[in-house]
């Protein structure tokens, strides 16, 4: 199995409110150079939906973030793996979520995406911070529809004041 660092740095600012943390990103995430780059991943299709954008390129991705103080993640910094699969995510590597959430003070809420990122982040770090587990947007995940994941997700952002 190869060893994989993670390619991307978080995409947060000083008035970022929220942080999503997914796993590790998928090798078309990697070929395509952005978090959930994967074209079946439902992580986008969920945030136009919820907020009622078009979101077409990295930067109006990037936006759109930054604009509704939303940060993006992993919980992983490297991994060993054989593909995209979080069960097949082996020899795991943190990332520094505590020095990230002490540079960022304003961040209030976690969400994950996925049981993989939540259970990771209970194992490494103990924050005062509200958790929430949200539902995979991976196409994997099929225990919910997409529209079902897209109620969960907008339940999230309405709790929080963005």
């Amino acid at each position: 199995m190869q060893r994989f660092f993670h390619p991307f740095e978080p995409i947060i600012n000083e008035t970022s409110k929220v942080l999503i943390l997914g796993t590790f990103p998928s090798l078309d995430s990697f070929s395509n150079n952005f978090y959930y780059g994967h074209k079946k991943n439902q992580f986008w299709k969920i945030m136009e939906t919820v907020f009622e954008v078009k979101l077409d390129s990295i930067e109006d991705k990037k936006e759109f973030l930054q604009k509704n103080n939303i940060a993006l993640w992993d919980v992983i910094k490297s991994c060993t793996r054989k593909n995209s699969s979080d069960a097949n995510l082996k020899n795991i590597e943190l990332n520094d979520i505590s020095l990230l959430l002490k540079k960022y003070p304003n961040i209030k809420m976690i969400g994950f995406t996925g049981q993989r990122a939540y259970k990771l982040f209970q194992k490494g770090f103990s924050f005062d911070l509200k958790l929430v587990a949200l539902p995979s947007p991976s196409p994997a995940y099929a225990k919910m529809r997409v529209e079902e994941k897209i109620e969960v997700y907008k339940g999230f952002f309405d709790k929080i004041e963005i």
